[in-house]
């Protein structure tokens, strides 16, 4: 196992501290929250098909599906538009390892601390670690670079949300979770831009589920940000997964912000396959 705390372990004394080093300590013991864990699994599913779609693949299981490291080195070229080191193509534990290990020293060279994130327990499937590896990638390639009024990442897009919201009713974003729940704040968000989707004096704060699938469903048909959450869940849980709302928040973020720094959703180009086969192999 790889510990990539040691080696980025250096102080933020003298300058400020990123969202990255506050967060990269990701608390292992929630992803033991069944009701978490799916949340999780949904979303960051969804949010890596947004990008992979873009190389003509995608994945259906996550944990399953980056075991080999083809498509986690993928997904990583494409929201990065860098080209990493070729691929092993065997299919021996050890080929996948080395290209796991390929995409973790990738991660590693963007400043990020993998902390006890070995590439052993992604070929092995463990969901844990694969979803706090999505989770790391989601932050320092989707939420650190945003700056709102001096403010940056989870606090910029905190800010940002509520200047957009706050004129209004029955809206009062005050965190990534609860705030969220009856859908209101969605659909404001929606609106605030593009107010011929929405009409927002219909809807009724007691009608959550249906909020949050009017926003869900519009944001997917007009604004072509995927679904990564499910009404229900949201509804049912007493406290919503947290990196599950920002993930998606974030994606109206950078859908309506238009003016981002190397964010994933300018990402207008990104390397080609390498060849034919390689597409192939990675389908």
């Amino acid at each position: 196992m790889v510990d990539y705390h040691a080696a980025n372990n250096q102080s933020s004394v003298g300058g400020p501290q990123t969202y990255m080093e506050q967060e990269n300590d990701w608390d292992r013991d929630l992803l033991l929250d069944p009701a978490w864990e799916k949340q999780q699994r949904k979303t960051f599913t969804a949010w890596c098909n947004s990008h992979l779609r873009k190389a003509g693949t995608q994945i259906e299981n996550i944990e399953e599906d980056f075991r080999d490291g083809l498509k986690l080195m993928l997904l990583l070229e494409v929201i990065s538009g860098e080209r990493l080191p070729k691929p092993e193509r065997g299919k021996m534990r050890v080929h996948k390892i080395n290209n796991v290990n390929k995409a973790l020293d990738f991660i590693a060279s963007k400043g990020v601390k993998l902390v006890s994130i070995g590439a052993e327990e992604i070929v092995d499937g463990n969901a844990k670690m694969t979803l706090g590896m999505i989770w790391t990638i989601i932050l320092r390639f989707a939420i650190q670079d945003i700056s709102v009024e001096e403010t940056s990442a989870k606090e910029g897009l905190l800010l940002w949300c509520q200047r957009k919201t706050a004129p209004y009713k029955n809206v009062n974003v005050q965190n990534f979770h609860i705030s969220w729940k009856d859908g209101l704040a969605f659909n404001a968000l929606i609106h605030r831009h593009r107010p011929d989707l929405i009409d927002y004096d219909s809807l009724r704060k007691d009608d959550p589920v249906t909020n949050l699938n009017n926003a869900f469903e519009v944001a997917e048909k007009h604004l072509d940000i995927p679904k990564m959450l499910d009404a229900e869940d949201i509804v049912n849980t007493a406290r919503p997964d947290e990196k599950a709302i920002m993930t998606y928040v974030s994606s109206f973020y950078h859908a309506f912000s238009g003016a981002q720094k190397g964010t994933v959703t300018q990402r207008e180009q990104f390397p080609q396959p390498r060849n034919k086969n390689e597409t192939q192999t990675q389908k």
